[in-house]
């Protein structure tokens, strides 16, 4: 079975900064849009801003290898060019990383490049690359 792509929709209280965000800095695409929502191109997947002025971050985390990862997040399995090239954008445009690019689970099953940060609204977003992809689902 091909991987097909998967659609989210998630909310931003302003789709001016979710414009610029996603479409400028990440490159996305921008497909259909209205006053109350906007489509974008993630990586050949759907998500979709929806407008919540009273949109903002959650604050669960979970403990995972030494740093509190944020729940909820979503975000994309690049390659580990495309992830350097990211990483590099984020930090030109100042925006702040809530866990910096590094290595994860370094030596051990699933060792992968992650990097957190949020968008204008506060929804945290992973974006991650592995030397080897069939690393994904390691465990062992």
């Amino acid at each position: 079975m091909s991987l097909r792509p998967f659609h989210l929709a998630f909310p931003v209280h302003d789709l001016t900064a979710a414009r610029a965000f996603y479409g400028e800095l990440l490159g996305c695409r921008e497909g259909r849009s209205s006053d109350h929502w906007i489509d974008f191109d993630f990586y050949g997947h759907q998500i979709v801003a929806h407008l919540d002025p009273a949109a903002g971050p959650a604050g669960t985390t979970n403990p995972v290898d030494g740093h509190d990862v944020p729940v909820p997040h979503f975000g994309l399995v690049l390659t580990m060019d495309d992830w350097h090239a990211l990483a590099a954008r984020v930090e030109a445009a100042g925006i702040a990383f809530g866990i910096a690019p590094h290595i994860r689970f370094k030596g051990l099953p699933g060792e992968q490049a992650t990097m957190f940060f949020r968008d204008p609204s506060g929804n945290a977003l992973e974006f991650k690359a592995f030397a080897n992809d069939a690393q994904l689902f390691a465990t062992e």
